[in-house]
């Protein structure tokens, strides 16, 4: 099967407001699912419109026993094991799977529900079966094997050789090679991991909705009145009328951590984001982390690896742990002595003030702001009217038209699974189709945290026909209030930039097989085309044509861009910090060596990994291991570091432009041909040496940090 690539990083409501539980009208032929139907809708985009709750087991349960027929068919064949009916059959067998799957996924994710949430549970060891199944198929691997141990005389296409290799590799990793024991062992270890990240993510997205912070009006003391309204409307959606309320979502409790003069309570909301998942209750994720780096290395020993790192960084571009330890010291050392400076010079900025307090977590991003201000002239307030989040999107998508020619045409009466989605149509530059493409910006109860990128359905060929995607990004930015449009901070600017570039990624892709296009790429490979989007959103040039004012329409002045070029390393000791603090612990989490003992008390383990660090008390890891999805629930185990390795590779690539123009149409091309349409189908570092003709330096990268 092929596994679906929620890319962060990275979430109940009803499904629709069409929708109706399954009691009232339950399913009474296999014709009224719509997942087993031919889609009509406008480019065979999902139904949403009729999908209902109900519908999803039975999808599952019909789809599976569909891809079990055509895996049996594979290995029924008579004919000797070729690529074309062993390897290709495999590749494109699963699709009815598949297509529930992405969009089961992402709704999980962007819209779920009780229901949801209960299916989410039920499904996870089925797939996690279902996989294994294929996996640990004895049958299947020999014809498999076969095919591999030919394929010196095959004379394939080097697509058609990264898709043998990984299909061979892939039947190894997950088990094929092991004895009868082992393989039963495997398969309780993948379908108990499958229900623990479920749960996990599940505690996180609760335990966020669960809380609330209701002030009354004194307690809106250094608010800027956008901050005050959000609040208003959030105690109105939550029944608190005259008052006001902050939540654990980030637009909400961000803004008020920097302009709250109420320090005890930005200590509250503080203090509860960061024990999502640590406070002893229901909602409580010590043991699931725990028991699943456990799982992890009895898996990794099983496979005969000695740390889960080892085993998922065998096919990414680092390779092993040591090489990711490396890295990410070259960066700590700069980053930890500029962000004890920071913290000196906040410290003195409170005894300026006449305070005798020590510094703390939840002082930091109120005291960056004041020493912002005071330095830059600058703080976030000024610069949000300037950032209306349609004109965001605009200025991404008029950056991709001036590098390749691709417009964008919103579509009017879609299928949408809520009423803050919108859809555009992506043409080429002659005016061809290239793909549909989902927006879903605003933060609600039913949506996980962050912002990621993730298909409905991936680019690929099938009997002569390029099949074009439909992609959607998500994202948690602040919502319009009454009187005022969605006004964005620039860190979220850079965001939505980013995650525009993981749907390129997944548009422009332009392979032959489902298991290789779009984002299917090493994981410290795949945020090269989103972070490198980054740089556009940060230039000057660009800047100027979608920062304009949401009242007047004037651009941002000259003076303000200077200022944002001028403090663009502000704070950035503190920014690597916190999320090299992360990369740490999930490689320490990942590099445990033994099984029977490393079922670790997480809060201790946590305490020891940051204090071998030396990770100073005023900063805490930007993800902690209680609500630390991207590597308990998400695909990034092992891999969180790979946002540090592919800003290497943009900061690099990004100089290829700088070193012509910022739309050199050539460079352009040579992005878009060795990178975006490529997928997984060479070695990245091969692609890479491609486009930019030698390796990437981290020079680039320290220099834009202001870590050099």
């Amino acid at each position: 099967m092929k596994k679906i690539a929620i890319i962060l990083v990275c979430l109940g409501l009803i499904f629709t407001s069409c929708s109706k539980p399954a009691e009232e009208k339950p399913i009474e032929a296999a014709t009224q699912n719509p997942f087993f139907e031919d889609w009509d809708t406008p480019f065979e985009v999902p139904p949403f419109d009729r999908i209902e709750e109900a519908h999803y087991m039975p999808a599952f349960l019909k789809a599976m026993e569909q891809h079990k027929a055509e895996i049996e068919s594979i290995v029924q064949n008579s004919e000797p094991p070729s690529f074309s009916n062993t390897v290709e059959a495999l590749d494109s067998s699963g699709a009815s799977l598949t297509k529930v799957d992405f969009v089961f996924q992402n709704m999980a994710g962007a819209h779920t529900n009780e229901k949801i949430q209960q299916i989410e549970q039920e499904v996870a060891p089925l797939l996690a079966k279902h996989d294994d199944d294929i996996n640990l198929n004895e049958e299947l691997f020999q014809k498999t094997k076969s095919v591999y141990e030919q394929k010196g005389s095959l004379d394939l296409t080097p697509e058609q050789s990264m898709l043998l290799e990984k299909t061979y590799i892939g039947f190894i990793r997950g088990g094929a090679n092991l004895s009868k024991e082992k393989k039963a062992r495997f398969r309780e270890i993948n379908e108990e991991m499958s229900v623990l990240s479920v749960k996990f993510a599940k505690n996180v997205l609760d335990e966020t909705n669960a809380f609330e912070m209701v002030l009354e009006e004194e307690d809106l003391a250094g608010l800027p009145q956008s901050v005050i309204s959000a609040a208003a409307e959030a105690a109105e959606e939550k029944d608190h009328e005259g008052k006001w309320v902050i939540t654990l979502h980030k637009p909400s409790f961000i803004p008020f951590l920097q302009y709250s003069d109420k320090r005890e309570l930005r200590e509250k909301v503080f203090n509860s984001f960061a024990n999502i998942g640590n406070n002893n209750n229901e909602y409580d994720n010590k043991a699931f982390s725990s028991k699943t780096a456990a799982l992890r290395v009895e898996r990794a020993k099983l496979l005969g690896y000695d740390t889960h790192a080892d085993y998922i960084l065998e096919e990414n571009m680092a390779k092993n742990p040591a090489n990711v330890y490396k890295l990410l010291q070259q960066v700590w050392e700069p980053a930890l002595a500029k962000a004890k400076r920071e913290a000196q010079e906040f410290q003195a900025k409170i005894e300026k003030e006449g305070k005798d307090f020590q510094l703390q977590p939840w002082d930091w991003w109120y005291y960056a702001e004041k020493v912002k201000k005071a330095k830059y002239d600058l703080d976030d307030s000024a610069l949000r009217p300037y950032f209306k989040l349609e004109n965001v999107r605009q200025g991404a998508f008029d950056v991709a038209t001036k590098l390749w020619g691709i417009t964008f045409h919103y579509l009017e009466d879609m299928p949408i699974y809520h009423k803050d989605v919108r859809v555009m149509e992506i043409k080429d530059a002659d005016g061809s189709h290239i793909g549909i493409l989902y927006m879903d910006y605003f933060p609600r109860a039913s949506k996980q945290g962050g912002a990621w990128m993730s298909p409905y359905r991936k680019q690929h060929r099938k009997d002569g026909k390029n099949i074009r995607p439909v992609i959607v990004n998500v994202g948690n930015f602040t919502k319009p209030t009454s009187d005022k449009p969605a006004l964005i901070s620039f860190d979220d600017a850079l965001t939505l930039f980013h995650e525009f570039g993981h749907a390129l990624h997944g548009l422009l892709t332009n392979c032959t097989y489902e298991t290789l296009s779009g984002t299917d790429v090493a994981t410290d490979f795949v945020e090269l085309p989103s972070q490198i989007m980054e740089n556009w959103a940060s230039d000057p040039e660009v800047i100027r044509t979608y920062a304009r004012h949401y009242e007047t329409d004037e651009p941002i002045p000259d003076e303000l861009i200077a200022k944002i070029k001028k403090a663009g390393t502000f704070n950035q000791g503190f920014a690597n910090v916190e999320y090299l603090a992360s990369c740490f612990l999930d490689m320490d989490w990942h590099t445990l060596k033994n099984a029977e003992e490393e079922e670790k008390d997480c809060a201790a383990f946590e305490k020891a990994s940051m204090e071998k660090l030396g990770l100073i008390p005023e900063i805490i890891p930007r993800w902690r291991s209680t609500y630390f999805e991207h590597i308990f629930a998400n695909g990034y185990s092992s891999g969180y570091y790979s946002y540090l390795w592919s800003e290497v590779l943009d900061a690099d690539a990004f100089q290829a432009f700088k070193e012509t123009s910022l739309f050199d149409q050539k460079t352009a091309a040579a992005f878009r041909k060795n990178i975006l349409e490529k997928g997984g189908t060479e070695d990245p570092m091969t692609l890479y040496l491609r486009f930019r003709g030698a390796a990437p330096k981290i020079d680039s990268f320290l220099k834009r940090e202001g870590l050099k």
